[in-house]
């Protein structure tokens, strides 16, 4: 009984801190900026636990009825709170509201569980016992849920399903506790009959969990969703209307089959077919093997290295036939070499050399992916980028986001770089920026007046012409990207903002 009972207080702490994560990570996908997403609703969470320990002190009787009926709560409210919030975001303008209260509510009913179960327990066992086990399985029950949530939860079931997974397991402990405590239970049917309900309906919005994200999706996205898929490292989203495909990462537009050539081929012709002699290329992000396919345009081109985080995104553009069909199966090329690893990383344990490079990483919204637009990260690069070759940044847009262009221009030369910022119009997302950059002794860059033939938008005669900027897109005064001050976060942040109001 001593193992089945601590074991309890394990899976309770696993539960508190899944409704947690699931609520910053929810946040993050939907609002962007992890950081600020992670450290308010963790705090926020952390301050209501506090609450609900001090006022278990007015709970004086029928302690174990009451600690069943908060297990249920816990359960049924944080089952569901991933389903909620994905329901507040599609159907309402007050999805921060429905989080923040959420938070309070779960974080409350949490602080209220192991206060009443030592004072439960306190009859049974000496103090110091009861304090030091239920609080050493309480925080390895946190340890647990840490480790499993972006490992096995999110990957394999999603974060509406490990919400109400966890949901089942406060009702199995409620239940459990029925009979573990039962010589301290007056009536005992109605409470596991309220056991029983709660499972029963947790199960079924288990079952039905896919129908509901879907229910949210259709209305988050104008167009039909045909994949939906949440990983370790992002919410990824396709969606489909005629002959229109698109990518969705955390809610955010990637590319539209429509015009997406006209992104992919200023991204890599304007650098590469600058450098006839390029034989290697390094390509970072770019998970959805379209900048590959532009790179293996060049006869020339004798190995293409992907570096890309999620296994996910790589697989799934190379397996999807839709998807394959609109990058030309450029990821299971035999040139194309794919590895799933953080870019900073794999930069710094590698000493691989390449003629060109593209970075084509998603936009800088927040910290986690900011690290990858600092002046650290591109000293890193150039150290991979052989003598008289460039590179390429994806760079926001010069228009709408106007500092956050000129912050990674100014970051580059920051890095001691050469740099040659240009522009180009994409439909579906107005005008759009890229900087190519090359070594301090470098050459300097001319524009190509050729480029591969088959294109369906550049020409070579038209390659210069990307490099006029007119005077609203023109260079402002702005701070470099730093690893321990990124700027660029706060300056994308504020600019897209102001967009959106």
């Amino acid at each position: 009984m001593n193992v089945a009972l601590f074991l309890s207080v394990l899976a309770i702490a696993a539960c508190g801190l899944i409704y947690e994560l699931v609520a910053s990570a929810l946040a993050s996908y939907l609002l962007g900026d992890s950081v600020l997403q992670f450290s308010t609703v963790i705090g926020t969470y952390l301050f209501a636990m506090g609450v609900g320990s001090w006022l278990s002190r007015y709970l004086t009787r029928g302690l174990v009825a009451r600690f069943i009926g908060i297990e249920l709560m816990v359960g049924v409210i944080g089952g569901f709170s991933s389903t909620l919030l994905f329901l507040a975001f599609a159907y309402t303008g007050a999805f921060r509201l429905v989080l923040y209260a959420l938070v309070v509510v779960i974080g409350v009913l949490v602080g209220l569980e192991i206060p009443l179960l030592m004072r439960i327990l306190r009859d049974r066992y000496a103090f110091k016992e009861v304090v030091s086990n239920v609080l050493t399985f309480d925080y390895l029950g946190a340890l647990a849920a840490s480790l499993a949530f972006p490992i096995v939860l999110v990957p394999k079931l999603g974060l509406v399903r490990s919400a109400i997974l966890f949901g089942i397991v406060n009702a199995v402990i409620a239940l459990w506790s029925t009979f573990l405590f039962a010589e301290l239970l007056g009536t005992r049917r109605a409470l596991r009959a309220a056991c029983v309900a709660v499972l029963t309906i947790l199960t079924v919005g288990m079952t039905q969990a896919k129908a509901i994200t879907t229910l949210a999706e259709d209305n988050i996205y104008s167009d039909d969703v045909i994949f939906s898929r949440d990983t370790r490292y992002q919410h990824i989203v396709l969606t489909a209307w005629k002959d229109d495909l698109r990518l969705f990462l955390n809610s955010h537009l990637q590319f539209s089959s429509r015009d997406e050539y006209r992104y992919h081929e200023a991204l890599v012709h304007p650098g590469l077919a600058a450098l006839p002699g390029a034989r290697r290329v390094l390509v970072l992000g770019g998970g959805d093997g379209l900048a590959v396919r532009e790179i293996l345009r060049y006869p020339s081109i004798e190995s293409v290295t992907l570096v890309d985080l999620d296994p996910e995104m790589t697989r799934l553009f190379a397996t999807h036939p839709l998807l394959t069909k609109l990058n030309g199966g450029s990821l299971t090329s035999p040139k194309v070499r794919v590895v799933n690893a953080d870019a900073f990383v794999w930069l710094d344990q590698n000493t691989e050399m390449f003629d060109f490079a593209v970075v084509d990483f998603p936009d800088p919204n927040n910290y986690a992916v900011g690290k990858l637009y600092t002046t650290a990260f591109y000293r890193a690069l150039e150290r991979h980028v052989s003598r008289g070759g460039l590179f390429v940044v994806q760079s926001t847009s010069p228009l709408f986001a106007r500092q956050s262009f000129w912050s990674i221009v100014e970051t580059l030369k920051r890095a001691r770089l050469k740099t040659y910022p240009y522009h180009v119009y994409v439909p579906s997302f107005g005008e759009w920026g890229f900087t190519l950059a090359a070594g301090a002794d470098a050459p300097p860059y001319a524009p190509p007046g050729t480029v591969p033939p088959g294109l369906r938008f550049l020409a070579g005669p038209d390659v210069a012409q990307l490099f006029t900027f007119p005077r609203d897109m023109q260079a402002v005064a702005v701070e470099p990207n730093r690893l321990n001050d990124q700027v660029l976060v706060r300056y994308y942040e504020k600019e897209f903002d102001a967009i959106n109001r």
